[in-house]
């Protein structure tokens, strides 16, 4: 399924069909890699079954906001957008189009929208937080095997760090469409993943 939307997408921009397959085959490889876990393909299809609307914005960025993920590193998104922009200049995108894209890539890094369209994507790529309990305990364990280099105390700390930080929004989705629907779900499972990380800690 991604790789026919993918090939969808960019055959509005080329019709370069080697070219294609080649930005295909590195999104595949980079997202296949063994350090990942929960940073995979079946995260990019979870936003074609999350999003309401989609426009080559939304997809382009769907593909190319996680291709660069290294849990020791800070700088995923800035990488992530900078290699994006470079293939898309190869595909012939637009400058406007592309800058757009590369913008809400960046915007994955703090989860501040500059568009109503924006905060669909950030919400959509949170929706996990809201998920069922057992299918958030699998993304729970995931994360926790991608950030597999830090001990218990490293990775706890600073975990629970990112869960205050959803916990203390007014809000934690921007949009009414996934406030409503996942708000009070992520909620809990934040809380409860806290309580079971200060637990851990004790």
């Amino acid at each position: 399924m991604l790789k026919t939307k993918f090939q969808t997408l960019c055959q509005n921009f080329t019709k370069d069909h080697n070219l294609i397959d080649t930005l295909w085959q590195e999104i595949k490889q980079r997202h296949t890699e063994p350090t990942r876990y929960y940073h995979i393909l079946q995260h990019l299809e979870q936003f074609y079954t999350e999003l309401p609307t989609l426009d080559a914005v939304t997809e382009f960025a769907i593909f190319y906001h996680d291709i660069v993920y290294d849990a020791t590193r800070s700088d995923n998104e800035e990488q992530s957008a900078l290699l994006c922009e470079e293939r898309l200049l190869g595909l012939g995108v637009e400058p406007e189009l592309l800058a757009e894209v590369v913008q809400l890539i960046g915007e994955t890094k703090t989860h501040e929208a500059s568009s109503p369209r924006n905060a669909l994507f950030l919400d959509a790529d949170l929706a996990v937080l809201g998920a069922m309990e057992k299918v958030y305990a699998m993304y729970a364990q995931n994360v926790r095997r991608e950030y597999a280099i830090y001990g218990d105390d490293v990775y706890s700390e600073g975990r629970q760090k990112v869960s205050n930080h959803f916990l203390e929004k007014e809000r934690i989705y921007l949009s009414s469409y996934f406030y409503e629907k996942y708000e009070r779900t992520a909620r809990k499972n934040l809380e409860s993943e806290l309580l079971s990380l200060s637990k851990g800690n004790s």
